[in-house]
């Protein structure tokens, strides 16, 4: 690392003689190992970085070590240690997005459904449970307002709305796209919301309960009530929405589009789906259970 830092300063005009003595290294030592043709090992290290390098710029930056490591292993059978990922992309300078959820209370509208959910989101099959809320995000033109309905077995995102007002009619419209979407069969699948006035509205009450869904709620203000879609907004809200400031609704509108459909439920590995995308979840376990 040494010879390297002399190697630089040379290159910006800085004597060789002088950069060795501030180093501590020999001149012969330095020029010695310029001459010397990379090792296998160095070279291997330059090749495992190149690709390091362009699985981060796929990913738009977001991928961390683990999920550059599980995309090197698994979908590029490509043999090298998480602690080599790891010393590789310190090494250049590459890193992950990381957030904390930002948790917001819910105004209350007065609860329609009980909880049929008790904070246990983990089922064996899908459409078996779904997890819904709503998040909202300012461009210069005014806020923009998405509700999710959320696959709690896959993670998988099953219907979406976008508008400029967070309505009743959003979240039904969200609602309404996950059942044309799944079809579920009549009294299988429990839609787990929290207590906002959209949520409790008698449009979202009445779509899920004529579509032979469950309504659960949780309690107010409590974010663990419903923490997998608040995980996910955290997600989406640091590699996403975060990332620059918008200037037009149109423009998120479509980002968000783009985020959900094809980077989360087709590209994105999740670490609670063995490093797997939703969608690939889904078709391992079909074809696991055909």
């Amino acid at each position: 690392m040494k010879y390297a830092a002399i190697r630089q300063m040379a290159a910006e005009g800085l004597p060789v003689q002088v950069a060795c003595r501030v180093l501590g290294v020999s001149e012969s030592g330095y020029y010695g190992w310029v001459d010397r043709p990379p090792s296998p090992r160095a070279l291997r290290h330059f090749w495992l970085t190149d690709i390091i390098g362009q699985i981060h710029r796929d990913s738009r930056g977001i991928y961390g070590v683990r999920r550059i490591w599980a995309e090197m292993t698994l979908a590029r059978h490509i043999s090298v240690g998480r602690e080599a990922v790891a010393r590789l992309m310190r090494c250049a300078g590459l890193q992950g997005l990381s957030g904390r959820p930002k948790y917001r209370k819910i105004p209350n509208g007065g609860p329609t459904a009980s909880d049929l959910v008790d904070r246990k989101f983990r089922r064996d099959d899908r459409d078996q449970l779904w997890v819904t809320d709503i998040t909202e995000h300012p461009t210069r033109e005014g806020k923009v307002y998405c509700a999710v309905v959320l696959d709690a077995f896959s993670r998988r995102v099953v219907g979406w709305s976008i508008d400029a007002h967070a309505t009743a009619a959003l979240v039904t419209n969200a609602l309404g796209m996950a059942i044309e979407q799944r079809r579920p069969a009549e009294g299988s699948t429990v839609i787990h919301s929290d207590q906002g006035t959209q949520f409790t509205s008698w449009a979202f009450t009445k779509r899920a309960i004529d579509s032979g869904l469950l309504p659960s709620m949780g309690s107010v203000g409590d974010c663990f009530d419903n923490a997998v879609i608040e995980s996910f907004w955290s997600r989406m809200q640091v590699e996403l929405l975060d990332r620059k400031r918008w200037k037009t609704r149109v423009e998120l509108a479509n980002a968000i589009f783009e985020y959900l459909e094809i980077f989360h439920n087709r590209q994105r590995r999740h670490s609670a789906l063995g490093m797997m995308s939703p969608v690939e979840f889904e078709t391992r376990h079909r074809t696991a259970a055909a």
